[in-house]
């Protein structure tokens, strides 16, 4: 048994033997063979070869030549399969080596119409610099001061009304400003005194005395707590809700307050005055017993600051504008303190707005062209100008969806602009056929 088991042939490979891919000769492709070669190869070829002449070297290099010519210099005699096809390198190599990358797509350009949308006719607005006239609310309703009433803009439904004239001990109107509600508004008077109403009904809620002692002509909101700016260049905090509201005062300006603005985080205020100084509030360090209340004091503006915006895609960046003696915008990090970059613009800044859906700059000007210029942030690249005022363009607001801006100006007309873009879910076919006129209208 074990003789026997010693001598057996291994189990593959009589399987191999047995298969088709194993046989035991080869047969010739008679197509793919010249018998005539062949012929003389197994008869005359190899005589020479096996008894090689003495032959000088420029007759084997003719030989040679000539048999490369005719096709003699072969060495196989039979052959057993067709010559392989030549390789399709397309299919051997893979598409992404072989083919350009494909190209990046481009966004389209944005169209930045050169035309207002609407013009609105704002009689007795009071053209000073110092002063914000110009509010739109999160309710999509636009409040505009003139003289000594304010009066409501609808945008949904294109309805105006009045809603508060003051007497006319207390105006003119300094200063006007929703709170993030959309229901409440504060009204700054000439007379240092603070109004709160409810759009809704028309009604006033109350009347914040004792903060100021002159015009109060800058408001800002931060959740319940108002913070309004003052001539006397002082900066009061009203808690709204508690009966006796000021929970605090800031004292750092000189002059008059023309700017404020809460950070979208509610930690950081910033403050723009006739001083030519912007300051930057911390409430978590600020205290109304310390003289240095302030966590930055920004000296680099050389006239008067009331434009100021915060950053929507950078929190601790902010844009500040100087006036005619400056005329430049500078753009600060809150943090270290530090001027990041400064550009000189040709003519007054009174107002800045950013785009809420690019990095893009709005800002308004007066003299000499009395235009808005869209700048591209940070290379600060004028993308366009838009005109039509005919004097300063005073105050800017920026609708809840943030694409359409209002501009007001010393001309006595609200203009409407679709600068930043329309809204996917806004965008109506045009009219037919529109009325003749039908762009201008009275907002009184």
């Amino acid at each position: 048994m074990q003789d026997q088991s010693r001598y057996r042939l291994p189990q593959e490979f009589l399987q191999r033997r047995n298969s088709r891919e194993n046989l035991d000769r080869f047969i010739p492709n008679r197509s793919a063979m010249d018998f005539g070669y062949a012929h003389y190869m197994l008869t005359e070829g190899r005589q020479g070869r096996e008894n090689p002449a003495v032959i000088s070297p420029s007759r084997e290099a003719y030989q040679m030549r000539l048999a490369e010519a005719l096709g003699m210099n072969r060495t196989r005699i039979l052959s057993f399969k067709n010559k392989p096809p030549a390789p399709n390198w397309a299919e051997l190599i893979p598409h992404q080596l072989t083919s350009p990358p494909p190209a990046k797509p481009t966004k389209p350009r944005r169209y930045i119409p050169r035309t207002p949308e609407r013009t609105l006719d704002a009689p007795d607005i009071v053209d000073d610099y110092y002063l914000n006239l110009l509010d739109w609310g999160s309710s999509n309703k636009l409040s505009i001061a003139l003289g000594n009433t304010v009066y409501l803009w609808n945008a949904s439904d294109g309805s105006t009304s009045e809603l508060v004239t003051i007497n006319q001990e207390n105006c003119p109107v300094t200063s006007v400003s929703w709170a993030p509600d959309g229901h409440r508004i504060a009204v700054g008077l000439n007379n240092s005194e603070v109004q709160l109403l409810d759009s809704t009904n028309n009604k006033l809620l109350r009347t914040l005395r004792g903060g100021h002692r002159s015009r109060v002509g800058s408001l800002a909101w931060n959740n319940d707590l108002l913070t309004t700016g003052g001539l006397d260049g002082r900066i009061v905090h009203n808690d709204v809700r508690d009966r006796h509201p000021i929970v605090e005062t800031y004292r750092g300006h000189t002059l008059e307050v023309c700017g404020l603005k809460w950070s979208a985080s509610g930690k950081q205020l910033a403050s723009g005055g006739n001083d030519n100084i912007v300051h930057i509030w911390d409430r978590s360090m600020a205290s109304s017993n310390s003289r240095t209340q302030w966590l930055h004091r920004l000296e680099e503006h050389t006239a008067a600051v009331k434009a100021l915006a915060w950053c929507p895609f950078q929190g601790n960046l902010l844009a500040s504008g100087g006036g005619g003696g400056d005329r430049t915008i500078r753009f600060w990090n809150t943090q270290t303190g530090t001027c990041l970059n400064s550009l000189d613009t040709g003519s007054q800044v009174c107002a800045l707005l950013w785009n809420k859906n690019e990095r893009e700059l709005l800002s308004s000007h007066g003299f000499a062209r009395n235009q808005l210029t869209l700048w591209k942030y940070p290379s600060m690249v004028k993308i366009a100008e838009l005109t039509g005022h005919t004097s300063r363009v005073l105050f800017m607001a920026q609708s809840p969806d943030g694409c359409t801006v209002a501009s007001a100006a010393g001309d006595e007309t609200l203009r409407f602009w679709n600068v930043f873009g329309v809204p996917e879910v806004a965008r109506r076919a045009p009219k037919p056929s529109p009325e003749p006129f039908a762009h201008w209208n009275c907002i009184r």
